[in-house]
């Protein structure tokens, strides 16, 4: 049976008093008009607001704000300034826009990237404008694009990252067709790539240095607050699966020397110096070996090199992590289970606190200098994401937008987190949204979502896809299956041959389970059913398929369904390391059993495949051989829907809307028995105007 999830308790951080949250949202305004049901059309119309970065003395926040122009077929992005003490936002950047903002210490600058130059020698160069108004100052011009960057802490210098410059010679021959790509050879992967290094840039004499000159790939770094030295990770390989390569590394600053101080199996990265400059912090799911874990916030003394594990009693995943002023405390964004909250860990005690108590996804991404204020976002299921404004000294948060207001005129799914028992003693969390109205002991049809990672979360947060299908009529469960991220390492590891069968064996068993629990508890119609996932999404559907016949319809978009032959072109660690083990020659039998296209002649579910042409993460190619079986085949229905340009996340607004109007159209015909009629996309009164030409 189902379990509703108790509401989670607050904790109160030391050393200063909880954010209070006294600004809840308000029951909005009744509409002229009674709430609709949301369309597809609706989801692509809605603003996204994010990239908040709150200045040094807390007074105000750039955001971006991300609009659809449908004529021009994309999103653009402009940037916005909200003062935190409530009053209107206002556009801050001009239409010439930029890339990674950035606060110089002392707020005295905005900097961010921008392109300069056409073609070929367009390269990223770093502008600085003041944050008091004016006009944006070129300051790089290196021979190559910038990459991330750091301030000095006296806004003396800017340290940057930088791919090496190809000689002249080449890039003209380059130009002309001379560009064979030399696989894993250099520094190309599966596609041309340049070695990476760090420089440092004079902002007085506008004159810059090379810091680093190694044959390398530079991941997380971070200078020390001297100035006088860089922490970072990076690695000598670049091979698609080779993560694992990177190390830790200081460098110094006048002389580019280097000192490594692991030598493991184990990834790092989110390196980030101590405000005293004696060590820093870093991230890794283990300190010895990859592993299907939780990531976990480490220490490490920069004169010794000895570290030690600092986040060890948090089950869940840590983000953004943030120092204190005086080092004694570490903030950091924690997701548990479907909600996201914000967390500190006293590094006396090694406590960790619960700081905000939000049922939803709570994202702090930026802080003020003195630590007394912070940017965030924060939304739950009904709710699309805002910016607000948090504090540490007791006074209440603010929210700072109302990004979309129309969210009151539409119908939206009722959700609950509910729990079952699964197979292998194992307890599986997921999300139930139900549509509006829905009376009590009412059977509807069932739509079954399957998230991507394998270690993706189905989190408490704004997603236009559940309400849509609830105006439709639809129930939809959400399970985060073991393996998923942001519950204990047990569940995280619980798809390894490690630990259980690896994939396609205990997490369809959470899914059907789960199932089946709704079916007993009388909200799921077990003859209208669907089931529909994208990338990891898309692999365990297009096994589930191969498993049962329970499901009238299956959507199944960027999956891989014959894992020998994705070996080289697709990642292959996390199957390699963990889900399934070994490799194709040495452990055959396995590789071919847990692929979905060997099993695909029992497959009797009406199946509409997707797949972006561009999509290096798991290659189309997939999805053409399981289709092309189905086809083959012939015992049900099939169809292949394949877009050029798109990568492995599509990103152009009229293939997203072909995606879904064409997924609900397949839902509708196999589920429902409905010949279906898409909604017609709104004219704007611009459009209407044009005039007709022959």
């Amino acid at each position: 049976m189902f379990t509703t999830l108790a509401r989670r308790s607050v904790n109160r951080p030391f050393g200063v008093a909880c954010a209070a949250f006294a600004l809840s949202f308000a029951a909005p305004l009744a509409a002229q008009d009674a709430p609709r049901a949301m369309t597809v059309d609706d989801a692509l119309d809605m603003v996204s607001v994010g990239s908040a970065q709150i200045s040094p003395d807390g007074s105000w926040i750039l955001y971006s704000q991300r609009k659809l122009d449908w004529d021009e077929n994309e999103y653009d992005t402009e940037y916005w300034a909200a003062p935190t003490d409530g009053s209107e936002p206002y556009r801050y950047i001009g239409e010439d826009g930029g890339s990674g903002f950035q606060f110089s210490p002392q707020g005295r600058w905005l900097s961010f990237r921008r392109p300069v130059g056409e073609g070929p020698s367009r390269t990223q160069q770093i502008f600085v404008m003041r944050t008091s108004g004016g006009e944006a100052i070129q300051l790089t011009k290196h021979k190559t694009s910038v990459a991330s960057y750091r301030w000095s802490q006296d806004e003396s210098k800017i340290f940057f990252q930088a791919d090496d410059a190809k000689p002249d010679s080449i890039r003209t021959e380059e130009r002309k067709g001379a560009d064979a790509i030399f696989v894993d050879e250099g520094p190309n992967g599966q596609s041309a790539d340049q070695w990476q290094n760090l420089w440092v840039f004079d902002v007085a004499s506008k004159e810059e240095r090379q810091i680093t000159d190694q044959r390398f790939f530079v991941g997380s770094w971070d200078v020390s607050p001297d100035g006088e030295r860089i922490a970072m990770t990076a690695r000598y390989t670049n091979r698609r699966n080779d993560a694992d390569k990177n190390e830790i590394y200081l460098a110094d600053v006048a002389t580019g020397e280097l000192r490594q101080l692991t030598d493991n199996g184990a990834p790092e990265g989110g390196v980030s110096w101590s405000p005293d400059g004696s060590g820093f912090l870093f991230t890794a799911a283990d300190d010895q070996a990859w592993m299907n874990r939780n990531t976990k916030l480490w220490w490490m003394d920069a004169e010794s090199g000895e570290h030690r594990l600092l986040s060890g009693g948090f089950e869940g995943s840590p983000s953004n992590p943030t120092w204190s002023p005086d080092g004694s405390a570490i903030w950091f964004n924690g997701q548990v289970g479907t909600n996201t909250n914000l967390y500190a860990l006293d590094l006396g005690s090694g406590r960790i606190e619960q700081v905000t108590d939000r049922e939803g996804t709570l994202s702090v991404a930026s802080w003020s200098k003195d630590r007394s204020a912070y940017a965030y976002t924060l939304s739950d299921y009904r709710t699309p994401s805002d910016i607000w404004v948090g504090y540490t000294d007791g006074r209440p948060a603010k929210q700072l937008t109302d990004a979309n207001p129309q969210v009151k005129d539409f119908l939206l799914a009722e959700m609950e987190v509910v729990d079952w028992e699964s197979v292998g003693d194992f307890t599986i969390e997921g999300l139930l949204h139900t549509p509006p109205g829905r009376d009590a002991g009412e059977s509807v049809p069932l739509m079954l979502n399957i998230h991507g990672g394998p270690a993706g979360v189905f989190a408490n947060s704004w997603s236009p896809r559940y309400h849509i299908y609830a105006g439709l009529g639809y129930a939809s469960l959400s399970p985060n299956v073991r393996g998923s991220r942001s519950y204990s390492d047990r569940l995280r590891e619980g798809n390894t041959v490690q630990e259980g069968d690896g994939i396609g064996f205990g997490d369809f068993q959470d899914l059907m389970t789960g199932v089946d629990a709704l079916i007993e508890q009388g909200v799921a119609d077990p003859d209208r059913m669907g089931v529909r996932g994208w990338s990891y999404g898309g692999i365990l559907g297009g096994w589930t398929i191969t498993q049962t016949d329970r499901f009238k319809a299956a959507s199944i978009g960027a999956g891989v369904y014959d894992w020998t032959s994705e070996y080289g072109p697709g990642f292959n660690n996390d199957v390699r390391l963990w889900h399934i083990g070994g490799t194709p020659w040495d452990n055959p039998e396995a590789w071919r059993n847990q692929s979905a296209l060997t099993h695909v002649a029992d497959v009797t579910t009406p199946t509409l495949l997707i797949h972006g042409i561009n999509d290096t993460t798991d290659t189309e190619q997939q999805s053409m051989m399981f289709f092309t079986a189905l086809k083959d085949i012939g015992k049900a229905p099939a169809r292949y829907l394949r877009f050029p340009r798109e990568p492995h996340g599509f990103r152009e607004p009229r293939h997203q809307r072909i995606r879904d109007v064409e997924e609900i159209r397949w839902m509708q015909l196999h589920v429902l028995g409905e010949e279906w009629e898409p909604w017609v996309r709104p004219k704007k009164e611009t459009e209407e105007k044009k005039p007709i030409t022959e």
